[in-house]
């Protein structure tokens, strides 16, 4: 008799499984994540410690949105962590299929990583997501512990020399903006455009190789301005958003008297064919409508056509 009724039993369990599977998953996933325990490090000394509009540091690390779900990405980067695990509740049923939404948009993690201190911006960032609802974010960062304590010492040097504890801020970032610009030159070599990380596209590039694309003078400015205490990020255009074959451009949005305004390195650096250096203000703590203007000429100037749903400080 057994013989028979363990193998209707097995058989029977079997049904029900194939049947019921996704029932049987969802079960396990919500007793799974209702049990985990978030593992919290504690941001390191470059965390910012305000969010934006755009995204917010994460509280609870539970999404219950697509929202915030980029807010914890966001927190992630933010944070300097190297990897961080998080679960997605039951009572948000797309969880899952949201993030793996955003982990496929290479753009607007790009965009999520401009609002981070250089030194926490990521050059790779991968995204596992389980079927139990436990998903895992790794970072790769862009620069190295051996980098940013070189380019620190640079930087303590240069602090010295070029900021005064008795001016203004206004012209202390002036000093600083002068000083980048009257040492470094535009990297034009082709070179720098095959590499996917090149020293121009770093603050070392720029502090020691005196050569820099607008990846680098944006985060040496980003760091120094940092370092004055005055809230920033990184702005920027992609291939996306402009109409003709460019690769994009970023520069320094800045919190200055009371007010967010722009600040491009790159541009008042310019390249001359005569090779002849250039210092200019056109683009020096400038409003979005004097930004415009700069842009409009005999060339009209695209690079800046930045869209306003993300980096909404200037709607």
């Amino acid at each position: 008799m057994k013989k028979i009724i363990i193998p209707l039993i097995c058989m029977a369990l079997i049904l029900y499984t194939t049947f019921n599977y996704d029932k049987i998953s969802s079960y396990i996933a919500n007793k799974i994540s209702d049990n985990q325990k978030l593992i919290i490090n504690e941001p390191n000394s470059y965390a910012k410690t305000e969010g934006f509009k755009f995204v917010q540091l994460s509280e609870d690390y539970i999404p219950y949105s697509y929202n915030d779900l980029l807010d914890i990405i966001f927190t992630t980067i933010n944070n300097g962590w190297d990897t961080f695990n998080f679960y997605c509740p039951s009572e948000y049923t797309k969880c899952m299929e949201d993030m793996e939404k955003i982990s496929d948009d290479s753009l607007i993690l790009t965009h999520i990583n401009n609002y981070v201190h250089p030194f926490n911006s990521f050059t790779d960032i991968n995204t596992i997501i389980y079927s139990s609802g436990q998903i895992t974010i790794n970072i790769t960062h862009l620069y190295t512990d051996e980098q940013i304590a070189k380019i620190n010492t640079e930087v303590d040097r240069l602090m010295k020399e070029l900021v005064n504890p008795t001016a203004s801020e206004y012209e202390n970032i002036k000093s600083i903006h002068d000083y980048l610009i009257n040492n470094t030159k535009y990297d034009q070599s082709k070179e720098a455009d095959e590499m996917a990380i090149h020293p121009s596209a770093l603050a070392s590039g720029l502090l020691f190789d005196h050569l820099a694309r607008c990846n680098g003078y944006t985060d040496t400015m980003a760091i120094f301005l940092s370092r004055l205490g005055i809230k920033n990020y990184k702005i920027a255009t992609t291939s996306a958003d402009v109409s003709y074959d460019s690769t994009g451009h970023v520069w320094n949005a800045v919190f200055y008297n009371g007010k967010w305004v722009h600040l491009d390195l790159t541009w008042d650096d310019p390249v001359s064919t005569s090779g002849q250096d250039y210092l200019y203000h056109k683009y020096f703590l400038v409003t979005t409508n004097e930004m415009a203007e700069a842009d409009a000429g005999d060339v009209s100037i695209e690079e800046h056509n930045f869209r306003k749903d993300i980096y909404l400080e200037f709607n």
